[in-house]
C-alpha cells in the first residue's frame, strides 16, 4: 500500500541500494586488483624511487610536491638505488625533501648504494634506513676533465680559441690546465664540497666539524655508516616501510602507491636504451662537477617495481 502512494520514493530507495552495492563492488575490486592504485581506500603511503645517475630532479621534486599535497598519502619513502650524479639537481631534491618533512614525515630506503649525491639527498629525510651491506657516504666532489690534445696533433687538426678573459676556456680539451687553472677549479670545488657538508650536518643534526671528519670521499657499509651517525635503522625496504607507519600514525596495513609509470613498448625500450647509452658517453666526455661516486657502473644500480 506505502508503495502504491509514494511510487517515487520507493524507485529513489532501490537506486539508492543498487548505487551503494555497486560502490562496495567497486572499491573490493580496486582493493584486490590495484593494490598500489591512487584510488584505493584506506591508509597510504608514498613511494619514490631514484634509480641510477642523477642528472634531472623534475621528476622527483614534482612527485614530492604530488605525494606532500595529496591528504590519503600520510608518509612518504624515497626508495634510493643511485651513485649520486650532477650537482644542481641533487641541490633541488634535497631542498624538496626538507620542505616537504614540514608537514609529512619521509623516510629514507637505501638499496645496494645510495652514495655521494644520494646520500646527500637521504639526509635531508626523517629517518633512513639501510642493508648491513648498503654502499653510503662517500661526501665529496668530484670534477672530470677530457683531454683531445694529442689526439688532434696526431690528425693534424688545430684549434684557434679567441677568449675575453684569462680562465674562459679552463677545462677545454684542447690545452691542459696550467695552475692557476688548478687553483680556481679546487677553490669552485671547496665550495661546492662545503655545500655538502653543511647540508648533511643540517639533515643529520651533525656539526659540520663531525661531517668533515669523514667527508673525504670514501664509502662505508650501511654497518659502518650507523656507527657514524649516518644512518639510523639497519633494516631491508619492508622495515622503512612499518618505520614510516610508526611515524604517521598508521595502524594496520597500507597501500604503497608509485609513480605512475608508462608502459613503453619494444621499440620504445629500444630507442631509450640507445638514448641512455648515447648520454652517457657524451657525459663522460664533458666537463662536469658532480656528487658522484664511480665505483660501479649505473646500469648495476637499476631496480624494478
Amino acid at each position: 500500500m506505502a508503495g502504491k502512494k509514494h511510487p517515487i520514493l520507493t524507485v529513489l530507495l532501490i537506486l539508492g541500494a543498487t548505487a551503494l552495492l555497486l560502490c562496495g563492488t567497486m572499491a573490493l575490486v580496486l582493493t584486490v586488483f590495484l593494490p598500489s592504485s591512487n584510488f584505493s581506500f584506506g591508509e597510504k603511503i608514498g613511494v619514490i624511487p631514484i634509480d641510477g645517475s642523477i642528472s634531472d630532479s623534475l621528476a622527483i621534486t614534482s612527485q614530492l610536491v604530488t605525494f606532500k599535497k595529496d591528504k590519503g598519502i600520510k608518509a612518504i619513502i624515497l626508495r634510493i638505488n643511485s651513485p649520486g650524479g650532477s650537482v644542481g639537481p641533487t641541490q633541488e631534491i634535497y631542498r624538496e625533501v626538507r620542505k616537504t618533512i614540514r608537514s609529512k614525515k619521509v623516510v629514507v630506503s637505501m638499496g645496494e648504494v645510495a652514495a655521494s649525491g644520494g646520500y646527500y639527498i637521504a639526509a635531508a629525510a626523517n629517518k633512513i634506513v639501510a642493508n648491513p651491506g648498503t654502499i653510503t657516504g662517500s661526501i665529496g666532489v668530484i670534477m672530470h676533465f677530457v683531454q683531445f690534445r694529442e689526439l688532434l696533433n696526431k690528425i693534424g687538426v688545430n684549434l684557434e680559441i679567441l677568449k675575453s678573459g684569462e680562465f674562459k676556456d679552463v677545462g677545454s680539451p684542447h690545452r691542459k690546465l696550467t695552475e692557476r687553472d688548478k687553483e680556481l677549479i679546487n677553490a669552485l670545488i671547496g665550495d661546492i664540497q662545503r655545500q655538502f657538508e653543511e647540508g648533511v650536518a643540517s639533515g643529520r643534526n651533525m656539526t659540520v666539524e663531525e661531517v668533515q671528519k669523514i667527508a673525504d670521499g670514501r664509502v662505508f657499509s650501511g654497518a659502518q655508516a650507523k656507527e657514524l651517525g649516518l644512518v639510523d635503522v639497519l633494516g631491508n625496504f619492508q622495515d622503512a616501510v612499518e618505520i614510516a607507519k610508526k611515524m604517521a600514525g598508521i595502524k594496520g596495513d597500507v597501500t604503497l602507491v608509485y609513480p605512475h609509470k608508462m608502459k613503453l613498448g619494444l621499440w620504445d625500450l629500444l630507442l631509450d636504451s640507445v638514448a641512455r647509452s648515447a648520454t652517457r658517453m657524451l657525459q663522460s666526455m664533458r666537463t662536469r662537477v658532480e656528487y658522484r661516486w664511480n665505483g660501479l657502473l649505473d646500469h648495476r644500480f637499476k631496480e624494478s617495481y
